[in-house]
């Protein structure tokens, strides 16, 4: 496909972000930017999340990991929906009581000041080596198929896909995002519907043909019951997605902020129930992407690439198909990946102004909070850039489990703090939260690495998160002073 082409496409996408940006832009002010105003339609919010979540990783990574993994994400997807309703029934009554604009104030509120710049402090570096992540996805696309044909180094490209996030971002925050999320997740599910139709057309495939092609592949084998050892168990999958979407959905910033924009708790936890029943057809979709890009593959001898994140990508790009699949390929991966990056970018921003900077009890002059919001933004879009560029160099396995095994480590503090807050009433000696925080991710690690020695085989997959909220909320028992009396 013309590099010229795919440039044109881009910068149409863009175009209509930015148009979208303007009106929500329109008389924005730190609350429009941090939480909408308290105005976003439910249903809104709803749809636009199912694209900041599925992200540029489930994207690329979901349909090529069926060949490793089979059908087996769809048992750590239902799994989800059990994170869903926790989040729905437990957490978000909680963030609304407290009328809260960041999820970690919580934490000062339940224990004191070092929990609190512990809990942020880990949501800012795991959400930023995510959104790092998925953006270094779409950014080395972007290289392969435009900027490396006109010699523009991969920086150049990582610069401008930075800059471009900002520009629609800067002013309206969280309502702009709320908007253009809604339009990123009607192309990306868009961009998988033409995928799907058109491999299947050229495979001569009826509707009902390609449902039993993908039902009689061995790669859609879903439940595995047997073996304990084998990452792909049922139970350890399940309850890994489980507690996967209660972190990194339930207790991030980046997907609350969001929810907190809605009108109110019932709306927001109407958002919950309907993205989550969405969620678990989307991720069918993808794997059933996934079986019919390795039947295409076989038939038409195409070989299958060493990381298979970049099997999508290939086939969507080799000009088999109808050029209209590369455009909405191209189309489908930004949207994917930008529709949680800029979340994340205004999240991070929001995290890191109103948690580490305090800028609501330090500057009583909302110009000042404004200007400062500003800046924050700028350096946190720069170190973004800085990470991505560092990612180019250590991709060497799936983007997806690369993720999740960094989440495993950094989310597992958060997971953690906010049990022991939930499920007891002890109170903490704060001053010592911070180095029982820093411990659960060094001895997790320690035991993830010896745990074929020590534990005869076994190996740890995605359960490795419940483990390390575990550690943390042992040794936060370890420091409890007495009982709070209510």
């Amino acid at each position: 496909m013309s590099p010229t082409i795919i440039l044109i496409t881009i910068i149409i996408y863009f175009a209509l972000l930015f148009l979208i940006s303007y009106f929500t832009g329109k008389n924005a002010n730190n609350d429009t930017f941090f939480i909408g105003n308290k105005k976003s339609p439910w249903f809104v919010v709803s749809f636009g999340m199912i694209g900041a979540s599925l992200s540029g990783v489930t994207f690329i990574s979901v349909p090529g990991w069926v060949g490793t993994s089979d059908f087996s994400y769809l048992q750590m997807v239902l799994g989800y929906l059990l994170g869903y309703f926790f989040i729905a029934k437990v957490l978000l009554p909680i963030y609304y009581n407290l009328n809260l604009t960041s999820i970690y104030t919580y934490l000062e509120k339940r224990f004191g000041y070092y929990s609190y710049k512990t809990g942020a402090s880990f949501f800012l570096l795991s959400r930023s080596i995510g959104a790092a992540f998925r953006l270094f996805i779409v950014a080395n696309v972007i290289q392969l198929t435009v900027f490396e044909h006109w010699h523009i180094p991969f920086v150049v490209t990582v610069v401008i896909t930075i800059m471009l996030i900002w520009l629609y971002t800067f002013k309206g925050g969280i309502k702009t995002i709320v908007w253009t999320d809604t339009l990123q997740t009607l192309f990306m599910l868009l961009s998988v519907g033409f995928a799907i139709y058109y491999i299947s057309s050229s495979l001569n495939f009826n509707f009902h043909q390609m449902v039993s092609a993908v039902a009689d592949s061995k790669l859609s084998k879903i439940w595995f019951f047997d073996d304990w050892h084998d990452k792909r168990n049922f139970f350890k999958q399940f309850f890994s997605g489980a507690f996967i979407t209660i972190v990194m959905t339930g207790l991030d910033q980046d997907m609350m902020q969001k929810n907190l924009s809605c009108r109110n708790l019932k709306d927001a936890q109407k958002n919950m129930y309907w993205y989550g029943a969405a969620f678990l057809p989307a991720n069918i979709l993808f794997m059933s992407l996934g079986v019919l890009l390795y039947i295409f593959a076989s038939k038409n001898s195409i070989a299958i690439p060493a990381h298979t994140d970049d099997l999508f990508p290939i086939i969507a790009t080799n000009g088999l198909l109808n050029p209209i699949v590369s455009i909405f390929f191209i189309l489908g991966l930004i949207a994917a990946a930008y529709s949680s990056a800029d979340s994340a970018l205004t999240a991070l921003t929001t995290s890191f102004t109103i948690d580490i900077l305090d800028i609501r009890k330090k500057y009583k002059d909302e110009l000042v909070r404004k200007k400062i919001r500003k800046h924050v933004h700028i350096a946190v879009s720069i170190f973004l850039a800085i990470l991505i560029i560092s990612f180019k160099a250590i991709n060497n396995q799936s983007v997806i489990s690369a993720i999740f095994t960094v989440a495993g480590y950094t989310y597992g503090p958060l997971l953690g703090m906010y049990a022991f807050g939930l499920f007891t009433n002890y109170n903490l000696k704060d001053k010592l939260v911070p180095y029982i925080a820093i411990s659960s991710p060094i001895i997790c690690l320690i035991i993830n690495h010896f745990s074929e020695l020590w534990f005869n085989g076994y190996q740890f997959g995605f359960e490795l998160l419940m483990m390390n909220g575990l550690i943390t909320f042992t040794g936060l028992f370890l420091i409890k002073k007495k009982k709070k009396h209510h």
